[in-house]
């Protein structure tokens, strides 16, 4: 029989009768239900975005050779691109975008709802589409990744830093402003968490969206359990009572 691993000692919430805190979790409630309306007028809101019709042909490959921006969609009117973020040194996905694969990417329930709902979802990344391959293959995975490799489609839509190419914009902000704001500058080099989405209408393409860093956050899951949690995602920059533990993160 494995022993019991021992808990390690942090601070708890209050504890108080169920009157109390039937009192408390009322309370709360009423400010969920009006973040929820909040959350339902803000994606309101975003469907009525204007767009920009994307005027540059691009050009991806895929498993069956080149493609165009118009081929990803598969048919569909609506387009969903994670851009996946790539580790030139290794030669790989990030460790983020890879458990976001694992997790929502490749669960092909999460495809069938999207497909039904007239949206194709594909990763985009920069690396040369072997190197992509072989690391999809490696994971197992089966969900349309392409790659943009020799296109300035990551740099045009500030999925990655890179002075050289012009990219120096990032959620937005320039690189001064982050660097204001207190990121470090190992960080502000290369691919970035980002996602764009696409509408097509005939023969014309149209970018309706783009989200980056804490936009992307819905696509981890577990910080959606974590967030209903007494300890929360213990993250460092979480407004949490003194005790509660955390894990040293940037963001």
């Amino acid at each position: 029989m494995t022993p019991e691993k021992p808990l390690l000692p942090v601070a708890l919430p209050r504890i108080v009768s169920s009157q109390e805190w039937l009192a408390a979790r009322l309370e709360l409630l009423a400010k969920e239900k009006e973040l929820t309306r909040a959350r339902d007028a803000l994606n309101a809101q975003r469907r009525r975005l204007p767009m920009v019709e994307v005027e540059k042909d691009y050009v991806f490959e895929g498993p069956n050779g080149p493609l165009r921006l118009i081929d990803l969609f598969e048919d569909r009117r609506q387009l969903y691109v994670h851009h996946f973020m790539w580790i030139d040194a290794l030669g790989q996905g990030c460790p983020s975008c890879s458990l976001a694969a694992d997790l929502s990417f490749d669960n092909p329930v999460n495809q069938a709802e999207l497909q039904e709902r007239d949206v194709t979802f594909a990763c985009i990344s920069r690396a040369p589409f072997a190197q992509i391959a072989d690391y999809k293959r490696h994971r197992g995975w089966s969900f349309p990744w392409y790659s943009s490799h020799g296109s300035d489609f990551n740099y045009d839509f500030h999925a990655t830093f890179d002075a050289s190419k012009g990219s120096t914009v990032y959620n937005y902000r320039g690189k001064d402003d982050w660097l204001q704001r207190g990121m470090p500058e190992e960080l502000l080099n290369g691919d970035q968490p980002a996602a764009s989405v696409f509408l097509r209408h005939g023969s014309k393409v149209y970018h309706a969206y783009s989200a980056f860093a804490r936009g992307l956050e819905q696509l981890f899951m577990p910080f959606n359990f974590l967030d209903l949690t007494p300890y929360g995602r213990q993250q460092e920059w979480e407004d949490s009572p003194e005790g509660w533990p955390q894990r040293p993160t940037y963001g």
